[in-house]
């Protein structure tokens, strides 16, 4: 899968040489970007001494997280530093869309950070074109225990039996339900739990209880009509019935299970035109939920935070139904690399990954923004189990399917997948003929 460090280094001059002919006399960095307070280069910081007569580190770290992410994340760091005053962690926050071409950028030009983040589903990518060293041999010296890690979450970031990233959560597609809206329908328990028999005519009976009990205004399955959360709901369910990735596992064919894959895309169809439980034009799905107009919605977990904060709002949160055969979502997780620099620096890869190690120790701060830490001890921690809702959907980091190691995992979502189960939703097209020709669109991406 990696290239040829050759390909790099010849790449790497190249740039540079370009560089120098084009140039100002400027000190300018290609991969910076962002608000930041440093600038992001992978600059050798050795040789200051702490008081305790230890050699410091410092690390640069670029991130891709704003908001209450970009919130916690810092948190994080500042008492890592705290902790660890022989290593110290700058961050330098980029813009979510700009991050991935500015880290590969970077890295080529020599001048990428110490660390970085990237979601599993871009590691392939990021391997390929020789950004991401690998982790086994530090790993060792540094004492990392691989097998405290959720292993369904773990087994994502390895390729060809080699480590490449440290996980820190994964985020994957849940339920969120209205508990006002369910009790006025009769489907809340004592417990505060959805009456939901576990099956697929169970949740469209569920679904359709609501329909018929609540007002005419309140929509019983708030969704988006295109793109991502439906497409993660037919991935949900598609994995549910036990349908293979849609990608050979050389990673050079399309091998789509096409009964399962029509079955799943005629189920969401159906509750959108058939029982009509789901808006077909729903202008903003997530404002529904928020506004106590819709009684229940699946998104990413990453909602639990926003829902938190919204006033008068009594929601719970739970797996989606297991509809089909077997328990399964859709997700992706965040992990922390070590991107390949100019000269490798042995005592900076070293606290590096000790900084990642720590950062999936402490997840119960990185769970704040609703993610599921990527190592269960973690759930094990008053300041984890003090946070509501969160162990009601910790389960589902072992149920999540995650996507083959393709290189071409995104441009096979958006080109293909995207593109015909869209019109599916929009009822322009069978469940039959979109599957057929997502297949066709697939293939060609693999071609290509």
């Amino acid at each position: 899968m990696k290239k040829s460090l050759g390909i790099l280094v010849t790449f790497v001059l190249l740039f540079s040489m370009i560089l120098s002919a084009c140039g100002n006399g400027s000190n300018g960095n290609a991969g910076n970007g962002g608000s930041s307070t440093n600038d992001g280069a992978a600059e050798n910081n050795n040789g200051s001494v702490t008081s305790e007569g230890e050699e410091k580190v410092t690390l640069s770290f670029w991130t891709l997280f704003s908001g209450g992410d970009g919130d916690n994340m810092q948190a994080m760091i500042d008492a890592f530093n705290k902790e660890h005053p022989n290593i110290q962690v700058k961050n330098t926050k980029l813009e979510w869309g700009e991050y991935y071409t500015k880290l590969i950028t970077a890295v080529g030009n020599g001048n990428g950070p110490d660390i970085g983040i990237s979601h599993t589903s871009r590691l392939p990518d990021l391997i390929d074109q020789g950004v991401v060293s690998e982790l086994d041999g530090v790993a060792d010296e540094a004492g990392v225990d691989w097998s405290t890690f959720n292993q369904n979450i773990l087994a994502a970031t390895i390729m060809d039996g080699t480590h490449y990233a440290v996980p820190i959560d994964t985020h994957p597609f849940i339920m969120y339900y209205n508990k006002k809206l369910l009790n006025e329908a009769g489907l809340l328990d004592e417990q505060g739990k959805p009456v939901l028999e576990q099956s697929a005519d169970g949740f469209v009976a569920f679904l359709t209880t609501l329909k018929e009990k609540l007002p005419q205004k309140v929509t019983p399955f708030a969704l988006s009509n295109t793109n991502d959360d439906p497409f993660r709901l037919w991935w949900a369910l598609y994995s549910q019935l036990g349908g293979n990735d849609v990608v050979s596992d050389d990673l050079t064919a399309a091998q789509i299970d096409t009964d399962k894959a029509v079955q799943a895309a005629q189920y969401i169809q159906d509750l959108f035109h058939k029982h009509k439980v789901i808006k077909v034009n729903d202008p903003d799905f997530y404002k529904n939920f928020q506004s106590g107009t819709a009684a229940i919605m699946m998104t990413g977990v990453w909602a639990t935070g926003t829902w938190e904060s919204t006033e008068d709002l009594e929601f719970g949160a739970m797996p989606i139904p297991k509809v089909f055969d077997q328990e399964a979502t859709w997700g992706d997780s965040h992990t922390v690399i070590l991107p390949i620099t100019k000269k490798e620096d042995p005592a900076k890869r070293k606290a590096a990954i000790t900084f990642a190690n720590w950062l999936a120790d402490n997840g119960q701060v990185w769970a704040k923004a609703g993610h599921i830490p990527s190592k269960p001890s973690v759930f094990e921690k008053q300041e984890f189990k003090d946070l509501p809702y969160r162990s009601d959907y910790v389960s589902v980091a072992s149920t999540v399917k995650f996507s083959k190691p393709s290189t071409k995992n995104w441009q096979i979502r958006d080109l293909a997948m995207f593109k015909f189960l869209n019109e599916v939703w929009a009822n322009k097209m069978t469940p039959a003929d979109g599957i057929s020709k997502m297949e066709a669109e697939v293939q060609k991406v693999l071609s290509e």
